[in-house]
């Protein structure tokens, strides 16, 4: 990508969208182009095409998703479904048919099945059944995956696509029952220092482990997938450590200041027990993370308490 390139970021007010702004901005590219869902409905053929026919855009970062927690997969499987299917079917069509040179398509380890083998490998897709919880959405971005590679196969189209681990940062959406386990637990803990309660809860035995990354890693992985990678096989990208959920919550209580004890409940449930990415495949291409964890923690925190706490913000799902 050349620093005037015309880039369109669909999704940017997405948490990795967002992200991805902010880091072709922090590394010199000028020649943005947004839209809000307000005036894209990425779900409507008709709108997408017209705006790729007006603004012919080189580079496409496809971020925009129908995202959330297991909860709201659970409660909205026909939207999380539809929508993504559309938002994703209708960008990377258009892209291609508008002469776009390079798209990267956004997915998520929700992908692999649910007893995949640990830690997942770029091949462990399709060899097994999917979390029940969230097939609607991993279903969705399964056939992303798969688009990519058909117009790349067919049409030539130098389509990639990016597989992230669990993410959290600047934009991570706090929403009590639609957000994801770090920021839960991030306000879980916010609130229990604010009302002073003498311990918190964590669900289930504390054990599971999990892998998160920094979104703005993230970002600067997918600018680094852009500009170096072009091949049929998505790309994992994590961090590559884990930490349990109770290590999680103990370091998330020192980030926020919460003195308390920290409780497990071992009558509910744990979930699965490990959910590590493999990453080496990005590593070998010369791409590290560069925010701790403890670090990373930190920032999010700060920005929870700038936009949640003393400001307001918009917690929009789809954009």
């Amino acid at each position: 990508m050349e620093k005037t390139s015309k880039i369109y970021v669909a999704g940017h007010r997405g948490l990795v969208g967002g992200a991805i702004c902010r880091q072709l901005e922090e590394q010199g590219f000028t020649n943005l182009v947004v839209r809000t869902s307000a005036e894209l409905d990425l779900r409507d053929q008709q709108q997408v095409n017209a705006f790729f026919e007006q603004e012919r855009p080189e580079y496409v970062f496809l971020a925009a998703a129908k995202v959330g927690g297991i909860y709201a997969n659970d409660t909205y499987p026909a939207e999380f479904i539809r929508d993504n299917l559309l938002i994703q079917t209708n960008v990377i069509d258009a892209a291609y048919k508008h002469e776009a040179a390079k798209l990267l398509f956004l997915g998520s380890s929700c992908i692999y099945p649910k007893f995949a083998p640990q830690p997942m490998t770029e091949d462990c897709l399709l060899t097994g059944s999917l979390e029940p919880t969230n097939e609607w959405y991993a279903i969705a971005k399964i056939a992303g995956i798969k688009m990519c590679q058909a117009y790349r196969k067919q049409y030539g189209f130098d389509a990639i696509s990016a597989m992230p681990t669990n993410l959290y940062g600047q934009g991570d959406n706090f929403h009590p029952q639609n957000s994801h386990v770090l920021p839960a637990i991030l306000q879980r803990f916010h609130n229990a220092k604010h009302e002073q309660e003498e311990s918190v809860t964590v669900w289930g035995t504390g054990s599971p482990l999990r892998e998160f990354l920094h979104v703005d890693d993230m970002a600067r992985a997918c600018i680094f997938l852009m500009e170096e990678y072009s091949g049929h096989d998505h790309v994992n990208v994590g961090s590559g450590k884990e930490i349990s959920i109770l290590q999680l919550a103990e370091l998330v209580a020192e980030c926020v200041g919460y003195k308390g004890a920290i409780v497990t409940d071992p009558s509910k449930p744990d979930g699965t027990p490990r959910k590590l990415m493999d990453s080496r495949k990005l590593f070998d291409m010369g791409w590290q993370p560069e925010l701790e964890l403890r670090e990373g923690i930190t920032q999010t925190y700060q920005w929870y308490l700038d936009n949640y706490v003393n400001g307001t913000h918009n917690r929009g799902g789809k954009d």
